[in-house]
């Protein structure tokens, strides 16, 4: 899908592999790094999966996500140990065979000289044939590009470091302007003037968030599109519909 300008819609899908990210022993930071790094792109991040390191899990959700967005990004699993196995289930999705590079191996050395190629570093050094490496700046180890599909750390800052590597490379999409308006007025309350506008809008998201925790109990409504225009339309009638309701007494 293209708007006026003929910009193109660029989707992404996020695949976060790891037990230890379903049993809560880690808490995922990279999902809203990964959402916040599309935005600034405007990449429409489209979907998440978090699922468990099990290869045949890996090739069932890559294939269904590579084949409904332009990108897909995944983190975890490409360490050293027995149960970093995402390279092994992206090399299987893809049908090709995985091999240790010469190329990600002078990577890992030239980070750091002294680095001995042990059987765990050598895993890190495995990469699926036709695949591309992305840079690691902070343990040498690389990530992996293969068609559309990204495959990065799990580890924050060396993720970070990996999308900042990949960000020249990647096609930005449609800007999306954002508007909000607060209102003391409830959810219940504003709830069907909302989806009226939101029907006579089909090209703005209209979302709706309660704001609780302060003094003050706070509807936040979240508007955002494509169409500049269009939206400050529809932000207007929100307005609108928020004055109507306070001027009524709507509280809940």
């Amino acid at each position: 899908m293209a708007d006026a300008n003929n910009q193109k819609r660029v989707t992404a899908g996020m695949l976060v592999i790891g037990d230890e990210i379903l049993s809560g022993r880690t808490k995922d930071k990279n999902i809203g790094t990964v959402a916040d790094f599309c935005a600034d792109l405007n990449i429409e991040l489209c979907e998440v999966r978090v699922i468990a390191d099990e290869i045949d899990e890996i090739v069932d959700a890559l294939n269904a996500l590579r084949k409904k967005f332009t990108y897909v990004f995944t983190t975890g699993g490409i360490g050293p140990t027995h149960d970093d196995i995402t390279a092994d289930g992206v090399a299987k999705a893809f049908g090709v065979a995985l091999k240790v590079d010469d190329r990600a191996i002078k990577m890992m050395q030239d980070r750091f000289t002294d680095y001995p190629m042990n059987e765990g570093r050598l895993r890190m050094a495995r990469i699926p044939d036709g695949g591309e490496l992305i840079p690691n700046t902070v343990s040498g180890a690389p990530g992996i590009h293969i068609g559309n599909v990204y495959v990065m750390a799990g580890v924050p800052k060396i993720m970070q470091g990996m999308l900042e590597a990949i960000a020249p490379k990647l096609e930005t999409g449609i800007e999306v302007f954002s508007a909000s308006c607060d209102s003391q007025v409830g959810e219940s309350s504003l709830s069907e003037p909302l989806a009226a506008l939101q029907n006579s809008y089909p090209t703005v998201k209209i979302g709706s968030y309660p704001q609780m925790g302060s003094d003050k109990y706070v509807t936040q409504i979240v508007l955002r599109s494509a169409d500049k225009p269009l939206l400050d339309e529809a932000t207007q009638k929100v307005r609108d519909i928020i004055a109507a309701a306070t001027k009524n007494k709507l509280k809940i």
